[in-house]
């Protein structure tokens, strides 16, 4: 049975058991092969010539428990690019799930690919079959250019995967981080103003995707004046209708005379080229990696603009699909609970670097590494993965 075939025969048969689903994942011709980089437990370069994949898997750290973290796909120009991301993203995993204490590490993974036009059931599938083979240490879900039909593909090559749509799953993640976000606005605000108000505050949203279209909605119905910016400019003017919200072009956006910056496209916006042309108050979003360095961090604070720390205000999506691997099921209430503390996190954040005069980054990641340091929220019992081969 030729490969095509075989990829076929795996979509049209939904009710074979997984075992044998990942029996046949084998028969991808996978190559694996491993990068030595300081500071992270395992990153691995993955192709498949035969179905056009190449991807990796960074696996940061598990100190606290199996890494998870989102797949992303993208065309990166170089395989240097795509690798310095896949670094970052999960090391901010780490992070993220620290200060999150989900009880789960920092892993990340990119496929290079344009998710418009190169992303396939194969290429998805031949993906999940190498995540299987790393045995649990890396779970995977949704992220930028992978969908909840996309996590559903990879789901038949492996069960290491979760926000998938079905009633054992906790599905898209989007919401969650919205509203985690939109709560860090509101900390911000109340951080700035004294108030979490937002009637009559100007609020610049870049990037109206998975997040930023929840997002928006929460920010209109609280009343903020909204400026939105984003690529595709037949979405930018829908949206900029419905919401009655000014707009402004992408190279515009970060410029933007307001009250609080709210980045919700792709990372290492916040750096010596922009910084001084910022014109907000605060930064709260939930793109991750907002910051080309660390050292940008304090060069936000001495321009006076409160930043809120990515890898917390953006944590409801990991908290919503964390939550499904618990041992009693996944019940939607206990994550939006634990999402709607996430302003909660920030205030305390901020008060620290107050007290401490230092960035809110650095009090951000000394509280992450307080808890990675004595182990605190990590796992216990090993991740429950309840759901079934789709039906």
């Amino acid at each position: 049975m030729n490969r095509q075939l075989l990829v076929e025969k795996t979509v049209k048969t939904p009710k074979k058991r997984l075992s044998t689903l990942i029996q046949e994942g084998k028969k991808f011709s996978l190559q694996m092969e491993k990068i030595a980089v300081e500071g992270y437990e395992q990153v691995i370069k993955v192709t498949d010539k035969n179905v056009g994949l190449t991807a990796i898997i960074a696996i940061h750290d598990t100190t606290l428990g199996p890494a998870l973290g989102g797949i992303r796909i993208y065309p990166y120009a170089k395989f240097n690019d795509a690798l310095e991301d896949v670094l970052r993203l999960s090391k901010g995993m780490t992070h993220k799930s620290a200060v999150a204490e989900v009880g789960y590490g920092g892993g990340k993974s990119v496929i290079i690919a344009d998710p418009k036009t190169e992303k396939t059931p194969e290429l998805l599938m031949a993906f999940g079959a190498a995540v299987e083979k790393l045995g649990g240490c890396y779970i995977c879900a949704e992220d930028v250019g992978c969908t909840t039909e996309d996590v559903k593909t990879v789901r038949r090559s492996t069960k290491y995967v979760v926000g998938l749509p079905h009633a054992k799953s906790s599905g898209d993640p989007g919401p969650f981080t919205a509203w985690g976000t939109f709560r860090g606005i509101q900390a911000t605000l109340k951080q700035l103003f004294g108030s979490k108000k937002m009637e009559k505050r100007a609020i610049a949203v870049q990037g109206l995707g998975n997040v930023g279209k929840h997002l928006i909605d929460h920010l209109y119905w609280a009343g903020a004046d909204l400026i939105l910016s984003d690529i595709d400019s037949v979405l930018l003017k829908k949206m900029a209708a419905k919401y009655g919200a000014r707009t402004l072009p992408p190279d515009q956006i970060l410029k933007a005379e307001c009250d609080v910056l709210v980045p919700c496209a792709l990372g290492g916006i916040f750096n010596d080229q922009t910084i001084p042309f910022l014109r907000c108050k605060g930064i709260a979003g939930s793109a991750n990696n907002q910051l080309l360095k660390d050292s940008h961090a304090k060069a936000l604070r001495d321009r006076n603009i409160l930043y809120a720390p990515d890898f917390v205000i953006n944590a409801g999506g990991l908290l919503n699909v964390a939550a499904e691997l618990e041992e009693g099921g996944y019940y939607p209430a206990q994550p939006r609970a634990k999402v709607h503390r996430i302003y909660d996190t920030l205030m305390a954040i901020y008060e620290i670097a107050t007290r401490n005069k230092e960035s809110t980054h650095e009090a951000a990641l000394a509280l992450a590494s307080y808890r990675l340091k004595y182990g605190i929220g990590k796992r216990v019992l090993p991740p429950t993965f309840h759901h079934n081969i789709e039906k």
